[in-house]
């Protein structure tokens, strides 16, 4: 029987205008020129979020999953809620009083992604928004991008807190994901230590990028590394750099990290037996099989890179999947690397995915990795 997932926390509708196969830019500022006319192809309109990407990766590799996200009632949100029936996936709320939130995905080939971003109701998300009996029988409860939800994350983190408590309290495995977050805005001056501390210990999974966890835990560090120019993941050491975030983050009370780092792969850690142990028990992880697991990950080359839009979410589809499927940390972590190359080769973070059986048989091939 399929161990049915939660996909909660932020979406929105992503907007990415489609540059020409025959355009040639080394930077934004080529092209974000007053009174210039970029001529484009066709804009490239789907859901986005990690309710949207996440959860529906995970309705495509086949889990139970139930979607809680919030959108207004309008335009947009129909939008959004017409996607996600198209995949057999439900269960999103529609707040009378506020806007769908939007992304602009700004993706030139070759230039790191620029996002135009309005939240909307995704502000306004609160655990009150979840209904009982959305957690009947729930095994894992997977919560994105509270970076980027006010509610969530104010009060240093306590709205966060208290939704991961309520599932813990009933045996739902938790989940958690972060966005990255403009150092100039409200969100980037958020006590993100602080959010961390409290949270921390209510969550079973942790699973963010290197940027986003070293921003909020080690921001020397982060400053170093961006003085250094270009993509900060080209400099990364990943024992000098991830290992320690990762252990801080189990000393912080989680109980199994992964790190995404981007082309440089990612990194794992699971905490001791006795704190394995404590995972919520519906998920019915082998505690002896995930405890004191450490390792780092390589990408695996992907066949083309059209985007990156939505990989690091789906490549989390992956691991979360292969984890209620009863796997290794280690082949956890291999379909989630091997899922995010396969993201890239699609516009869209769903349409380059593939089973993790298929991603099984291609891993065992020896399928190549930068």
């Amino acid at each position: 029987m399929k161990k049915k997932i939660i996909a909660a926390g932020h979406i929105c509708l992503d907007i990415t205008p489609v540059f020409s196969t025959k355009a040639k830019f080394s930077s934004v500022g080529e092209i974000l020129v007053p009174g210039k006319l970029v001529h484009m192809d066709d804009a490239d309109v789907h859901t986005g979020g990690s309710v949207a990407n996440t959860g529906l990766a995970l309705k495509i590799l086949g889990a139970d999953v139930r979607l809680l996200g919030k959108v207004g009632n309008d335009a947009f949100g129909a939008m959004v809620r017409d996607i996600a029936l198209s995949y057999g996936a439900d269960g999103l709320i529609v707040d009378d009083g506020s806007s769908t939130s939007y992304s602009v995905v700004v993706a030139v080939p070759g230039v790191d992604r620029i996002f135009l971003h309005n939240p909307g109701a995704n502000n306004t998300f609160s655990n009150s928004d979840i209904p009982d009996e959305a957690l009947k029988d729930a095994a894992l409860f997977h919560f994105g991008y509270p970076s980027l939800m006010e509610k969530m994350y104010e009060n240093k983190g306590a709205e966060m807190a208290a939704t991961f408590r309520r599932m813990k309290a009933l045996g739902i495995a938790t989940s958690l994901d972060l966005a990255a977050v403009d150092p100039d805005t409200e969100a980037g001056r958020n006590d993100w230590e602080a959010f961390l501390t409290a949270v921390l210990p209510e969550t079973d999974f942790f699973v963010p990028s290197f940027e986003e966890l070293c921003y909020m835990l080690d921001r020397p560090a982060y400053d170093a590394l961006a003085a250094l120019g270009g993509d900060m993941i080209a400099h990364l050491d990943m024992k000098r750099d991830v290992a320690p975030l990762a252990e801080r983050c189990l000393a912080m009370g989680a109980k199994a990290v992964l790190i995404k780092c981007g082309t440089a792969g990612m990194y794992y850690r699971t905490a001791p037996l006795e704190e394995m142990r404590k995972v919520g028990s519906r998920l019915e992880l082998n505690p002896e099989l995930w405890a004191d697991a450490q390792g780092v990950q390589p990408c695996f080359r992907a066949d083309q890179v059209l985007s990156g839009t939505g990989a690091g979410d789906t490549s989390i589809a992956a691991f979360l999947m292969a984890a209620a499927e009863g796997k290794a940390p280690a082949q956890c972590a291999a379909l989630a690397a091997a899922e995010g190359a396969c993201a890239v080769t699609s516009y869209d973070a769903l349409g380059g995915l593939q089973p993790l059986n298929v991603l099984e048989a291609r891993i065992a091939s020896g399928w190549e990795t930068m």
